[in-house]
C-alpha cells in the first residue's frame, strides 16, 4: 500500500490530441502500476451486495467500486480540456478508452497511412552541417520509434544503413573501414553510434587545437608588428639600415646577408650597387648624379618622367614591388601579393614561349628591366604538376614570382 500510495503521487502523462501512440503506452504503464488497468481494459459490472452479505462480500464489492472510478478519475484527469469535454459524457472506462483510440489513432487502414508517412520522412532524413552525430541518431530513432508503435518494424541494421550513408563526407574514412572490416548487420547500433561519436570528438579536439595554434601565431605576429610601428624612422638619407634589407629570395628563407664594407659607404649590411647616392650613378627621373631614382627628392622632374613613360603608348610596362636585378639566381618560385604578374629568368622551364607586346617590367628600384617574351611553364607541386600561363621571361630578374592577382583572376 505505501508503494502504491508514493507512486499515485506521479502526475498521469496529459493527452493533447497528439502523438496518441506515446501517450497510450505512457498510460497504460501508468494504470497498470496503480493496478487500475484491468478496470480499463474489461467493462465488468459490479455486482450488488446479497441478501445477506459478510464482511468480505462488503469489501469486495467496496473495492471493485472503487477501483472503477479511480480508473475513470485518472483517464479524466489524463486529456487535456478541450478532449474532456468530448469524453465526460461517456459512462464506463473501457467507452473512454475506445473513444480515443478509434479517434486519434484511427482504423487499421489510416495507421498503415500513417507509418506511410513516417518511412518517408526517415527517408528523407540528412545530417545537418551543425548536427552532430547523437543529435542527428536521437531525430531518427525518435522516427523509428513512432513507426514501431502501431506494429510494424523497423530493424536497427536499417537505421545505421541510413545513418552511414547521410553521413558527412569528413566521415567517410570511419564509415569505410566500418564498411571493409566488419558485418553491419551483427553489430549493435551503439556499437556503430559510439565508433562514430569517437571520431567525432577527435575531430574536434583537433581543430580546437588547430585555433589555439592560430590564435597564439597571430598574438605573436601583432606583438611583432606594434614593435615595427614604433620603431624609431630613419633618416632618408641613413642608408646603413635601409640598404641591409635581404632580397625577396633572402626574405623567403629569413636570413640576412652577411656583406663586406662598401668601398662608397664604408659602411656593412649591402652591397656597393645598392649604395643609392654612388659618385659615379645617374637618376633616371631627374638626370643628375650622384642619387639613385629610388631616393630622388625632386618632384616635378619625377612626375614629368612619369607622365613621359605612361605616354610611351608603344610599350605596355608592369610595376614589381619587391624584387631587384641581380647575378645570383633563385631557383625557388615567391608568391608576391605586390607583383602584377607571374614571372621568370629560366628560359628551360616554358613549355611554349612566345613574343609579347609588354616590353619592360619595373622593378623596386625604379629602373625598367627587359621583358624577352610570353608562355606556359610547368611547376612541380605536392598535388602534381601545375601548368602556369601568361609567365613573363625576363632574365635579369633573380627571383621567381607568381602573381597572387593574377593567381586569382585565373
Amino acid at each position: 500500500m505505501e508503494v502504491e500510495s508514493s507512486f499515485s503521487s506521479i502526475s498521469s502523462p496529459v493527452f493533447d490530441g497528439e502523438n496518441y501512440q506515446m501517450w497510450a503506452v505512457r498510460m497504460e504503464t501508468y494504470l497498470e502500476a496503480l493496478d487500475l488497468w484491468e478496470e480499463v481494459e474489461e467493462d465488468y459490472t459490479v455486482p450488488e451486495i446479497p441478501a445477506n452479505p459478510t464482511l468480505a462480500h462488503i469489501k469486495a464489492h467496496k473495492e471493485k467500486k472503487t477501483k472503477k472510478t479511480k480508473a475513470k478519475s485518472c483517464l479524466f484527469a489524463a486529456v487535456s480540456t478541450t478532449i474532456f469535454t468530448r469524453i465526460m459524457s461517456l459512462k464506463s472506462t473501457e467507452e473512454i478508452w475506445d473513444y480515443l483510440k478509434v479517434e486519434y489513432e484511427g482504423d487499421e487502414r489510416i495507421r498503415g497511412m500513417q507509418v506511410l508517412n513516417l518511412v518517408c520522412d526517415f527517408e528523407l532524413q540528412k545530417m545537418k552541417v551543425t548536427e552532430t552525430v547523437k543529435e542527428y541518431a536521437e531525430r531518427l530513432l525518435s522516427i523509428a520509434n513512432r513507426v514501431r508503435l502501431p506494429g510494424s518494424s523497423l530493424a536497427d541494421s536499417r537505421i545505421m544503413e541510413k545513418i552511414l550513408v547521410t553521413l558527412p563526407e569528413k566521415f567517410e574514412a570511419t564509415v569505410t573501414t566500418l564498411e571493409n572490416t566488419k558485418d553491419l548487420s551483427m553489430i549493435p547500433l551503439a556499437e556503430h553510434l559510439s565508433a562514430l561519436q569517437a571520431q567525432e570528438q577527435r575531430r574536434a579536439m583537433r581543430q580546437e587545437g588547430t585555433i589555439e595554434g592560430a590564435l597564439a601565431a597571430k598574438h605573436h605576429n601583432n606583438g611583432k608588428n606594434r614593435k615595427q610601428k614604433f620603431k624609431k624612422p630613419h633618416a632618408e638619407g641613413d642608408n646603413s639600415k635601409t640598404e641591409g634589407k635581404t632580397t625577396a629570395g633572402n626574405r623567403k628563407s629569413g636570413v640576412k646577408k652577411e656583406y663586406p664594407p662598401c668601398h662608397h659607404s664604408n659602411k656593412k649590411g649591402h652591397p656597393p650597387f645598392k649604395y643609392w647616392r654612388r659618385p659615379d650613378t645617374r637618376c633616371n627621373k631627374c638626370n643628375q648624379t650622384r642619387h639613385e631614382a629610388v631616393i630622388c627628392r625632386n618632384k616635378n622632374q619625377q612626375q614629368n618622367e612619369e607622365a613621359k613613360v605612361t605616354d610611351q603608348e608603344e610599350e605596355n610596362q608592369l610595376f614589381i614591388a619587391t624584387c631587384f636585378v641581380g647575378s645570383e639566381s633563385n631557383e625557388n618560385w615567391l608568391i608576391d601579393s605586390g607583383c602584377t604578374n607571374h614571372m621568370t629568368h629560366d628560359k628551360e622551364l616554358f613549355r611554349d614561349l612566345k613574343p609579347t607586346n609588354i616590353t619592360k617590367v619595373r622593378i623596386g628600384n625604379g629602373d625598367y628591366i627587359c621583358v624577352k617574351g610570353k608562355g606556359i611553364i610547368s611547376i612541380a607541386s605536392y598535388a602534381g604538376t601545375k601548368l602556369i600561363q601568361d609567365v613573363l621571361f625576363v632574365p635579369k630578374i633573380v627571383q621567381n614570382l607568381l602573381s597572387v592577382g593574377q593567381l586569382i583572376e585565373k
